[in-house]
């Protein structure tokens, strides 16, 4: 009996011993270093010293990220506000003959946007090419699925009418949703879009008087959608300022706070398939396939064509891409049929 006494106590001293070895090794190895934590890489962008979507140079830098915005062009809504500001506006069928525009905003920002109007899938998918924060109210089918699918930074008016979109009491609804830029700001500080200007511009610039392909004489210019004379443009060229003055049915398109009548360097028309999707009159536009278009700067005319890059619309001739006059552009995207050359009449 002694002697398992004896064998348990020597057992018991080896393994408080052993414990002890165990925790002095442990504690004398120093700690496994935890994983490093990567830390989020903040987007540096470039300074960019001219603007990208007119080519101007004197109020950069120009590092803020593209807006775009619906903004309604039914005659109920004019005159619009903030369109004055606006780098380029893209006038596009939104249902039938009746058009609607995408203004483009980056080297300046409006106070106030409006009226705002719904949005279609081609507006999404322009806005998305061109990587811009997307502001509308309201939605086609088409343009809900995209937007809810997540393809796109956005605020849309149906989620905040009243709060970041307010109503005027001097217009009837749907003509009266404005946004102020203060709201898309924080429009998108709430979903955490980026406020950087991330992507490159395809577009080429030059200044007055250095394009010496410029075509034939054309100071008056008149795009038509349908025979509707409430949707017809028309341009004129001030040899003094060097920019076409823009109407909409017989009137001046000016701004409605500041009745400023919008002026823009060029007027680039491209032709592009549509079709009529549903009873409501949308569309459904071809904005991949290229085409005919035309460039009016300087009082003339060049015909030339139009590709996608990246999804950007680009003026393009048989050594790339054409170069637009510094300056503000207005987009005007026509049906195929009838096509440019009964959509667009010019004289000198």
């Amino acid at each position: 009996m002694k002697k398992w006494l004896v064998l348990l106590a020597v057992l018991l001293v080896a393994a408080v011993l052993g414990l002890w070895l165990i925790g002095r090794d442990n504690a004398e190895q120093p700690a496994t270093p935890a994983t490093p934590q990567t830390p989020d890489v903040l987007e540096t962008p470039e300074t960019l010293t001219t603007a990208p979507f007119t080519g101007m140079q004197e109020d950069g830098p120009y590092d803020r990220r593209a807006v775009m915005a619906v903004i309604n062009n039914h005659p109920a809504a004019r005159p619009q506000t903030g369109l004055v500001e606006a780098d380029m506006v893209f006038e596009i069928i939104a249902e039938h003959n009746i058009t609607r525009f995408l203004a483009l905003y980056q080297s300046q920002f409006p106070v106030a946007i409006g009226p705002v109007r719904s949005a279609r899938d081609y507006f999404v998918e322009l806005a998305t090419a061109y990587d811009a924060f997307f502001v509308a109210h309201g939605y086609s089918p088409e343009a809900q699925q995209l937007l809810e699918s997540g393809v796109i930074d956005h605020v849309n008016g149906m989620q905040y009418d009243g709060t970041l979109f307010k109503r005027s009491v001097d217009r009837v609804a749907p003509h009266n949703s404005y946004i102020s830029y203060d709201n898309v700001e924080l429009a998108m500080q709430m979903t955490d879009a980026s406020p950087n200007y991330r992507i490159k511009a395809p577009y080429a610039f030059s200044a007055a008087g250095s394009n010496d392909k410029l075509g034939e004489q054309a100071a008056f210019i008149e795009v038509t959608y349908g025979g509707d004379p409430l949707f017809a443009s028309a341009y004129t060229y001030d040899a003094e300022t060097q920019l076409y003055g823009r109407s909409s049915g017989g009137v001046d398109t000016v701004d409605k706070d500041t009745s400023q009548r919008i002026e823009v360097a060029n007027v680039l028309v491209m032709e592009m398939a549509h079709e009529t999707i549903d009873a409501k009159g949308r569309q459904e536009i071809d904005l991949v396939s290229g085409g005919q278009a035309l460039l009016f700067r300087e009082g003339s005319v060049q015909k030339i064509n139009w590709r996608a890059e990246d999804g950007m619309l680009v003026p393009v001739g048989n050594d790339g891409p054409v170069e637009l006059m510094q300056g503000k552009t207005w987009v005007h995207i026509i049906p195929e049929l009838p096509g440019i050359d009964q959509a667009v009449q010019y004289s000198p």
